[in-house]
C-alpha cells in the first residue's frame, strides 16, 4: 500500500491510505452547530484506503479486455458477411428505416460486453426499498437483446451442498432478498409507521400533485415549511427545496458562475455536478479527488495566470466536492479544502447527497461529522433520496444566496413542485430523526452496521476503497468477467447487490458497491457476508495482501 498524508502521495502509486487529524492544532477542532451553541468535536485520525491494484489481476483484465475486443471484431466481421446470425447483436430487419441502435465502434462495448451481463442491471423490485426486497427475475431469449419479467412467484431456492448452483426455474419474484443497493442508510423507506401515515395524510389535505411551478401557482405553506425546517436542520440560515435532486445541481450551478469564473471540481464528482458545470459557461478544471496538494497547486496557478489569453483575474473561483463520494465511499477531507477555500478567498460548494443524515452524531452530515461551522460552507446542497426515503433536493445557505437561486433558477420557474405527500415524508422524518429514542438510535445503528460489515470484507481478504465511517462499501472485483456470476449468485442465495463496471468506473477498476442501512440487522449483515466469502473463494476475490486478522 502507498502511504499518503493529507492528499499526497508519497510514492508512485495512485492508490494508498490516507491520513489526518479534524484538530486545530490542541487536537480539538470546534463549531456551532444548528442549534448555535458550541460543539467539540470528537478528536479523531481521519483514514482512507485505497489498496493498489495487484499486477496479477490488472493483467487479467486486460488480457480478458484484449481478447474480448479481438472476437468482437471478429463477430462483427462475420455478422456483416452474413455468417453470424446472432439476434442479440444486430438490428431487427423492420428496424432499416430507423437511426441504428447498435452501430459503429461506439457500441461495440454495449454488443460485446454490456449485453452478456445485462440481467444484471436495471433489476426491477416490487416491494418497498427496505432492508428487505421482493425481486423481479428476468428472462431473455435472444442473447439480451431483450429481456422479459417472468410472471410467477416463488421464494429463493433452498442453500444446496455445493459452492455454486443455477436456480432453473423458470419465473418468478425473488421473495425476502436481503437489500445491498438501495440508500435507505436511516431504514426510512418504509410503507408503514408515522412517515408513511402523515404522507398519506396530506395527501387528503393538497392531493397527489401541485400541477404547477414554485413561481406559478405550485408554491404551497408545507413548501416554506420544508425550507425552514430544512435551514434549521443543517444549521444555516435559508433554504431552498426542489423536486428531484439531479436538477438541484445541474440547474443551480449556472446560477452560481457564468463565463470569466473557473470552477476546481473532484475528478470523482457526480454527473449532475458535471452537468452543471459543463451548463453554466465557466471554465472547468479537475483536480486528483480529495488530494489537498493538488487542488492548491491548481488554485494558485489560477491566481497566478488568471482568465486564458488575456490573464484578467477570474470573476469567482469555485470549488465543488461531495460529502460522501457514491462510488468510492470515501469522505471529503473538508477541514483541508475549507483551509484553501479561505486561504485563496474561493467560494465552496458541498454536495451532501450522501452525507446529510448518515454521518455526525445527530446526522447533520459531513460539517458535523468534523464539527465545522454549517455558515463557513458557502453553498450546501443535498437530497431528499438516501436518508430521508423520499425525493428531490435543497441548496442551503445565507438569505441573499436562496433569494438569488429563488428568482435565477430553471428549476423554481419551469420544474413542477415537489409532490405534499413527499414534502410531509421529510418533515416526519426531520422530526424522527431528533427523537433520541429512534432517529439517534438509527443514526448509531448505521454506524455499527458500517464498520461491521466493512470489516468483515477485510477480515476476508476483499479489497474494500473507502473510510471506515462511511456507508458506501466498495468491494473490488477488478475483471469484468466476474461481475455477473457474483451478482447472480448472490441473488439466487437471497442478496440483491449492485455490481457497476467500466465506463462508470475506471477500465480494472470494477466493483460491487454496497449501501448499509440501519435497518439491517447483524445477522442480515453476517449472512451476507457469508455469501460473500462463500462467492469470492469460488471467483478468486479475495486480492487483499493486507488482510487485518
Amino acid at each position: 500500500m502507498v502511504a499518503v498524508t493529507n492528499g499526497v502521495t508519497n510514492g508512485n502509486g495512485v492508490h494508498g491510505t490516507t491520513q489526518y487529524s479534524n484538530s486545530n492544532g490542541n487536537g480539538k477542532c470546534h463549531g456551532d452547530g444548528p442549534n448555535g451553541k458550541q460543539k467539540e468535536a470528537q478528536d479523531k485520525v481521519f483514514q482512507e484506503e485505497f489498496e493498489s491494484t495487484p499486477i496479477m489481476p490488472a493483467i487479467l483484465t486486460y488480457i480478458s479486455y484484449a481478447v474480448t475486443t479481438l472476437f468482437g471484431f471478429i463477430r462483427d466481421f462475420m455478422r456483416n458477411n452474413n455468417l453470424d446470425k446472432t439476434i442479440g447483436a444486430c438490428e431487427r430487419d423492420d428496424m432499416k428505416d430507423f437511426v441504428p441502435l447498435y452501430a459503429s465502434f461506439e457500441s461495440f462495448y454495449t454488443r460485446n460486453v454490456y449485453i452478456r451481463i445485462r440481467d444484471c442491471f436495471n433489476r426491477p423490485i416490487c416491494s418497498v426499498p427496505g432492508a428487505k426486497i421482493d425481486v423481479v427475475e428476468r428472462q431473455s431469449r435472444d442473447s439480451g437483446w431483450t429481456v422479459a419479467c417472468t410472471k410467477s412467484t416463488r421464494r429463493p431456492p433452498v442453500k444446496s451442498d455445493t459452492h455454486f448452483y443455477m436456480d432453473n426455474h423458470t419465473g418468478g419474484v425473488h421473495k425476502d432478498v436481503t437489500n445491498l443497493g438501495s440508500y435507505n442508510y436511516l431504514g426510512f423507506a418504509e410503507n408503514s409507521g408515522p412517515c408513511s401515515e402523515d404522507a398519506i395524510e396530506s395527501i387528503k389535505t393538497y392531493g397527489a400533485g401541485v400541477c404547477g411551478s414554485r413561481m406559478e401557482m405550485g408554491n404551497l405553506d408545507i413548501h416554506e415549511k420544508l425550507e425552514d425546517a430544512v435551514a434549521d436542520y443543517i444549521g444555516v440560515d435559508s433554504c431552498l427545496c426542489f423536486g428531484m435532486g439531479f436538477a438541484t445541481n445541474s440547474m443551480n450551478i449556472p446560477c452560481l458562475v457564468n463565463k470569466g469564473c473557473l470552477i476546481l471540481s473532484d475528478e470523482l464528482n457526480h454527473a449532475s455536478l458535471v452537468l452543471g458545470c459543463r451548463l453554466s459557461g465557466a471554465t472547468t478544471r479537475v483536480f486528483k479527488h480529495n488530494n489537498i496538494a493538488d487542488l492548491e497547486k491548481k488554485l494558485r496557478d489560477a491566481i497566478v495566470t488568471g482568465q486564458p489569453r488575456t490573464h484578467r483575474p477570474w470573476k469567482k473561483i469555485l470549488i465543488i466536492v461531495e460529502g460522501v463520494y457514491s462510488m468510492e465511499g470515501s469522505i471529503v477531507n473538508l477541514p483541508g479544502v475549507l483551509a484553501l477555500k479561505k486561504k485563496y478567498k474561493a467560494y465552496l460548494y458541498l454536495d451532501e447527497a450522501h452525507s446529510i443524515g448518515a454521518l455526525g452524531r445527530r446526522g447533520r452530515g459531513v460539517t458535523e461529522y468534523f464539527g465545522i461551522d454549517p455558515r463557513e460552507v458557502d453553498v450546501m446542497m443535498g437530497t431528499f433520496t438516501k436518508s430521508f426515503g423520499a425525493a428531490g433536493g435543497y441548496i442551503g445557505g445565507t438569505k441573499d444566496l436562496v433569494e438569488h437561486l429563488r428568482k435565477h433558477s430553471h428549476s423554481t420557474y419551469y420544474a413542477t413542485s415537489m409532490a405534499p405527500s413527499v414534502c410531509q415524508q421529510i418533515l416526519t422524518c426531520l422530526e424522527k430523526i431528533d427523537d433520541p429514542n429512534d432517529g439517534h438510535l438509527r443514526i448509531k445503528q448505521l454506524a455499527r452496521n458500517s464498520k461491521l460489515f466493512r470489516q468483515g470484507l477485510k477480515k476476508a481478504g476483499f479489497i474494500v476503497y473507502g473510510n471506515d465511517d462511511s456507508p458506501v462499501v466498495p468491494m473490488m472485483v477488478f475483471m469484468p468477467g466476474k461481475l455477473g456470476p457474483f451478482s447472480r449468485e448472490m441473488l439466487a442465495r437471497g442478496f440483491a447487490v449492485v455490481v457497476v463496471g467500466f465506463p462508470a468506473t475506471p477500465l480494472v477498476e470494477s466493483r460491487a458497491r454496497f449501501c448499509i442501512s440501519a435497518a439491517h440487522t447483524e445477522q442480515q449483515l453476517q449472512d451476507t457476508l457469508d455469501a460473500i466469502n462463500e462467492i469470492g473463494d469460488v471467483l478468486k476475490l479475495k486480492y487483499s495482501k493486507s488482510k487485518i486478522s
